[in-house]
Protein backbone atom coordinates (compact mmCIF):
# COMPACT_ATOMS: atom_id res chain seq x y z
CA UNK A 1 0.00 0.00 0.00
CA UNK A 2 2.93 2.36 0.55
CA UNK A 3 4.61 3.47 -2.66
CA UNK A 4 7.48 5.53 -1.22
CA UNK A 5 8.79 5.54 2.34
CA UNK A 6 12.01 5.58 4.32
CA UNK A 7 12.62 3.71 7.56
CA UNK A 8 15.74 4.52 9.55
CA UNK A 9 18.34 1.76 9.46
CA UNK A 10 20.27 3.10 12.43
CA UNK A 11 20.04 5.46 15.37
CA UNK A 12 22.20 7.97 13.49
CA UNK A 13 19.85 7.90 10.50
CA UNK A 14 16.83 8.28 12.80
CA UNK A 15 18.40 11.35 14.41
CA UNK A 16 19.23 12.81 10.99
CA UNK A 17 15.63 12.33 9.84
CA UNK A 18 14.27 14.03 12.96
CA UNK A 19 16.76 16.89 12.62
CA UNK A 20 15.54 17.52 9.07
CA UNK A 21 11.94 17.62 10.28
CA UNK A 22 12.69 19.86 13.26
CA UNK A 23 14.59 22.36 11.10
CA UNK A 24 11.81 22.81 8.52
CA UNK A 25 10.48 26.09 9.92
CA UNK A 26 13.95 27.59 10.30
CA UNK A 27 14.97 26.58 6.80
CA UNK A 28 11.73 27.84 5.31
CA UNK A 29 12.21 31.23 6.99
CA UNK A 30 15.51 31.62 5.11
CA UNK A 31 13.57 31.26 1.86
CA UNK A 32 11.67 34.48 2.58
CA UNK A 33 8.03 35.08 3.45
CA UNK A 34 5.73 32.14 3.97
CA UNK A 35 2.06 31.49 4.44
CA UNK A 36 1.50 28.93 7.19
CA UNK A 37 -1.31 26.54 8.03
CA UNK A 38 -1.63 23.93 10.78
CA UNK A 39 -4.49 21.75 9.58
CA UNK A 40 -5.68 18.18 9.82
CA UNK A 41 -7.67 15.83 7.62
CA UNK A 42 -8.48 12.12 7.84
CA UNK A 43 -5.28 10.20 7.09
CA UNK A 44 -6.66 8.80 3.84
CA UNK A 45 -7.29 12.37 2.63
CA UNK A 46 -3.71 13.63 3.12
CA UNK A 47 -2.66 13.02 -0.52
CA UNK A 48 -5.77 14.83 -1.78
CA UNK A 49 -5.18 17.72 0.61
CA UNK A 50 -1.64 18.18 -0.65
CA UNK A 51 -2.56 17.81 -4.33
CA UNK A 52 -5.74 19.90 -4.29
CA UNK A 53 -4.43 22.49 -1.83
CA UNK A 54 -1.22 23.00 -3.77
CA UNK A 55 -3.10 23.34 -7.07
CA UNK A 56 -5.59 25.81 -5.56
CA UNK A 57 -2.90 28.07 -4.13
CA UNK A 58 -0.70 27.83 -7.24
CA UNK A 59 -3.65 29.13 -9.28
CA UNK A 60 -3.78 32.17 -6.99
CA UNK A 61 -0.04 32.80 -6.79
CA UNK A 62 1.97 31.37 -9.69
CA UNK A 63 5.47 30.41 -8.60
CA UNK A 64 4.49 29.86 -4.98
CA UNK A 65 6.26 26.86 -3.45
CA UNK A 66 4.31 24.36 -1.37
CA UNK A 67 6.10 23.02 1.69
CA UNK A 68 3.83 20.49 3.45
CA UNK A 69 5.39 18.66 6.37
CA UNK A 70 4.64 17.37 9.82
CA UNK A 71 2.66 14.47 11.16
CA UNK A 72 1.36 13.01 7.95
CA UNK A 73 0.83 9.66 9.65
CA UNK A 74 -1.95 11.15 11.78
CA UNK A 75 -3.35 13.63 9.26
CA UNK A 76 -1.87 16.76 10.90
CA UNK A 77 -0.09 18.80 8.24
CA UNK A 78 1.91 21.99 8.50
CA UNK A 79 0.86 23.10 5.03
CA UNK A 80 3.10 26.06 4.33
CA UNK A 81 3.85 27.98 1.18
CA UNK A 82 7.06 29.89 0.45
CA UNK A 83 7.09 33.03 -1.64
CA UNK A 84 8.09 32.64 -5.28
CA UNK A 85 11.83 32.88 -5.75
CA UNK A 86 12.91 36.49 -6.09
CA UNK A 87 9.56 37.91 -4.96
CA UNK A 88 9.27 40.77 -2.51
CA UNK A 89 8.11 39.16 0.74
CA UNK A 90 5.84 41.97 1.94
CA UNK A 91 4.18 42.37 -1.45
CA UNK A 92 3.74 38.61 -1.71
CA UNK A 93 2.04 38.40 1.69
CA UNK A 94 -0.20 41.38 0.98
CA UNK A 95 -1.29 39.95 -2.36
CA UNK A 96 -1.58 36.26 -1.49
CA UNK A 97 -1.98 35.47 2.20
CA UNK A 98 -5.74 35.91 2.69
CA UNK A 99 -6.67 34.14 -0.55
CA UNK A 100 -4.28 31.26 0.19
CA UNK A 101 -5.80 30.78 3.64
CA UNK A 102 -9.28 30.71 2.16
CA UNK A 103 -8.26 28.22 -0.54
CA UNK A 104 -6.58 25.82 1.90
CA UNK A 105 -9.36 25.97 4.47
CA UNK A 106 -11.92 25.31 1.75
CA UNK A 107 -10.08 22.13 0.71
CA UNK A 108 -9.59 21.06 4.33
CA UNK A 109 -13.28 21.43 5.16
CA UNK A 110 -14.34 19.68 1.94
CA UNK A 111 -12.18 16.72 2.98
CA UNK A 112 -13.77 16.55 6.45
CA UNK A 113 -10.80 18.10 8.22
CA UNK A 114 -10.15 20.83 10.75
CA UNK A 115 -8.69 24.31 10.24
CA UNK A 116 -6.67 23.84 13.43
CA UNK A 117 -4.53 20.98 14.55
CA UNK A 118 -1.53 20.48 16.80
CA UNK A 119 -1.09 24.14 17.76
CA UNK A 120 -4.75 24.89 18.37
CA UNK A 121 -6.88 27.65 16.95
CA UNK A 122 -4.71 30.59 17.98
CA UNK A 123 -5.80 34.22 18.07
CA UNK A 124 -5.58 34.69 14.32
CA UNK A 125 -8.23 32.06 13.57
CA UNK A 126 -10.86 32.93 16.18
CA UNK A 127 -13.26 34.43 13.65
CA UNK A 128 -12.64 31.52 11.28
CA UNK A 129 -13.49 29.04 14.02
CA UNK A 130 -16.81 30.78 14.57
CA UNK A 131 -17.55 30.46 10.84
CA UNK A 132 -16.70 26.77 10.45
CA UNK A 133 -17.46 25.20 13.82
CA UNK A 134 -20.88 23.83 14.63
CA UNK A 135 -22.67 26.27 17.01
CA UNK A 136 -23.44 23.41 19.41
CA UNK A 137 -19.75 22.47 19.51
CA UNK A 138 -18.84 26.09 20.26
CA UNK A 139 -21.35 26.17 23.13
CA UNK A 140 -19.87 22.94 24.49
CA UNK A 141 -16.40 24.51 24.32
CA UNK A 142 -17.66 27.55 26.22
CA UNK A 143 -19.25 25.29 28.86
CA UNK A 144 -16.02 23.33 29.34
CA UNK A 145 -14.03 26.58 29.56
CA UNK A 146 -16.48 27.92 32.18
CA UNK A 147 -16.28 24.71 34.19
CA UNK A 148 -12.48 24.67 34.20
CA UNK A 149 -12.04 28.44 34.56
CA UNK A 150 -15.12 29.81 36.38
CA UNK A 151 -13.43 33.13 37.17
CA UNK A 152 -12.28 33.65 33.57
CA UNK A 153 -8.67 34.24 34.58
CA UNK A 154 -6.99 31.82 32.14
CA UNK A 155 -6.30 33.59 28.85
CA UNK A 156 -9.27 35.96 29.29
CA UNK A 157 -11.19 37.01 26.20
CA UNK A 158 -8.85 35.28 23.79
CA UNK A 159 -11.18 32.80 22.14
CA UNK A 160 -14.47 31.93 23.73
CA UNK A 161 -15.32 35.20 25.39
Amino acid sequence: MIADAVVADSEAQRLTMWAAREQMSEVQSKEGASIKHDVSVPIAAVPRLIAEGTAAVERLAPGIRACPFGHMGDGNIHFNFSQPEGADGKAFMAASEEAAHHAIYEVVLKLGGSVSAEHGIGQLKVDLLKQVKDPVALEMMRAIKAALDPKGILNPGKMLG
